[in-house]
């Protein structure tokens, strides 16, 4: 019984862990990660997924802990060094993780998932250009996946790139048309543009199963506005603002649409100018 009654012990607690994490319940997955652990210190599949698991919890340097193992019993492993930079990266140490993924990309040249989260980390140190090359090799690697394309649109917007950033979020929203984020920078990239009327038709849409949703209530606004509708405009901001005060006005008072407003009594009430 000894050695076939613990390979069925930790084969149960393995299937057990698993079905923790599905649930999005990785506290209670990493208790029996642990007990497999202690029974088998190198359990491979153990250690990748407690190491996902203690990321997901935010605790990144136990994570690490996790991976280093992992890549001392196979140095080749791409998807351990991928995990270990997102801790790197979320621990704040950008070169360390950065170095992370490129090992991950030397390792298994078509690791989409390490390019993907490279030209994250580029973009947050405004290597944008680059960011975008990264992205590319993502996007042709894994062509399906919407992650890479939504994120080459939100670069390619904060590079005033809107044409761009529109045709990436049209691609995205229409292979997922349950997208609702590439379908709302949709009509962020379309007001950008001046298209303030088809901007309102995808807010509008969004609300009717939204209604409540801060960002698309202050996006409308800022079209409403834009279009000199200024009290339908005033009252959208006045709904945006009763649901994130110190975020909106903070908004609102640097927005350029709004200039007009400046002088307006309701609006500089709002915001408390």
């Amino acid at each position: 019984m000894g050695l076939f009654g613990s390979k069925d012990n930790t084969e149960d607690l393995m299937y057990n862990a698993m079905s923790l994490m599905e649930k999005n319940q990785p506290k209670g997955a990493i208790s029996l990660f642990n007990k497999i652990l202690k029974q088998e210190s190198k359990n491979t599949t153990a250690l990748f997924n407690k190491g996902l698991a203690l990321n997901q919890i935010k605790k990144y340097s136990d994570a690490i802990t996790c991976f280093d193992i992992l890549l001392e019993i196979n140095p080749k492993d791409s998807q351990a060094w991928n995990n270990r930079g997102i801790a790197m990266a979320e621990n704040g140490n950008i070169q360390a993780a950065a170095e992370c993924y490129d090992k991950a990309i030397e390792v298994d040249p078509k690791n989409a998932a390490s390019y993907f989260n490279k030209g994250v980390l580029l973009d947050k140190l405004q290597e944008r250009e680059e960011a975008l090359q990264v992205l590319d090799k993502a996007i042709s690697i894994e062509p399906r996946k919407p992650n890479a394309l939504f994120y080459k649109g939100i670069i390619l917007g904060k590079m005033k790139k809107h044409e761009e950033a529109l045709n990436c979020f049209n691609s995205v929203h229409k292979n997922n048309p349950s997208h609702m984020d590439a379908f709302f920078h949709k009509g962020i990239e379309l007001a950008e543009l001046d298209k303030h009327v088809k901007a309102i038709e995808i807010f509008d849409k969004i609300l009717s199963k939204h209604k409540d949703n801060v960002n698309i209530i202050y996006a409308k606004s800022r079209s409403k506005a834009a279009l000199g509708e200024y009290p339908q405009a005033l009252e959208l901001l006045k709904q945006s603002i009763s649901k994130n005060p110190k975020m909106i006005r903070s908004w609102a008072k640097e927005e350029p649409v709004f200039t007009k407003l400046h002088s307006n009594d309701q609006f500089r009430k709002l915001v408390k100018m």
